[in-house]
């Protein structure tokens, strides 16, 4: 009995939290679109130009600590996005202690999923000439960022700029991409490389489904 009732009290604190983040959201950034049935379990950090352009799809999850995904988190979600700087996040869309910064422009389409602490950077931060680094980041290269519709984006993955990551493609845990990569594939490692064609695993999937049912 002590266990349930822990358990609603749990399920209401994490309701409440979620529903402190949407009005968090509303009132310190009113431009920011924000869509149905997104829910926040743990605090998000934010950090969004009044120039730039947002917007969060229906039913998007949002985790930021251990306990909400314990794949093991070790970092809150955080967003950024610079002065007239683009960031669409598609419908059905999860995350999980992911860190994402849009200086151009990062679009995320609806099914796609970012495990725990991977990050999108659009851009390198620093110029990479030592000398032009002692005194500013002006001339930092930048690029959009695009993740097509049920990508996979495994955990700790590092999406650099100018990426796309075409539909379905499944991008090992760990992996560093540099370059785009096609629909329907797997790719791992740092620099990522070619693994496999997630084609031919779905087949092979559909195929078992089959005989499995055939079984019954």
């Amino acid at each position: 009995m002590i266990r349930h009732w822990l358990n609603i009290l749990r399920q209401q604190a994490s309701h409440l939290q979620s529903a402190l983040m949407h009005l968090k959201i509303r009132l310190k950034y009113p431009h920011v679109q924000v869509g149905k049935n997104v829910r926040f379990y743990g605090p998000i950090e934010l950090n969004i130009h009044k120039t730039a352009t947002v917007r969060i799809g229906d039913n998007c999850t949002f985790r930021s600590a251990t306990k909400h995904n314990f794949v093991g988190i070790n970092r809150p979600v955080s967003l950024y996005a610079g002065a007239g700087a683009t960031l669409l996040i598609g419908t059905d869309y999860g995350l999980s202690g992911t860190a994402i910064v849009a200086t151009e422009e990062v679009i995320i389409e609806p099914y796609v999923l970012l495990g725990g602490n991977t990050s999108v950077w659009d851009t390198d931060f620093h110029p990479l000439d030592y000398q032009q680094r002692r005194v500013t980041i002006a001339g930092t290269k930048t690029a959009p960022i695009l993740i097509k519709s049920d990508a996979f984006i495994g955990a700790n993955a590092l999406i650099m700029k100018g990426v796309t990551i075409g539909e379905r493609t499944i991008v090992g845990a760990g992996a560093v991409v540099t370059r785009s990569l096609p629909a329907d594939e797997i790719w791992g490692g740092n620099p990522a490389r070619l693994i496999r064609s997630a084609a031919i695993l779905q087949t092979h999937l559909q195929f078992a489904h089959t005989v499995a049912r055939q079984g019954r």
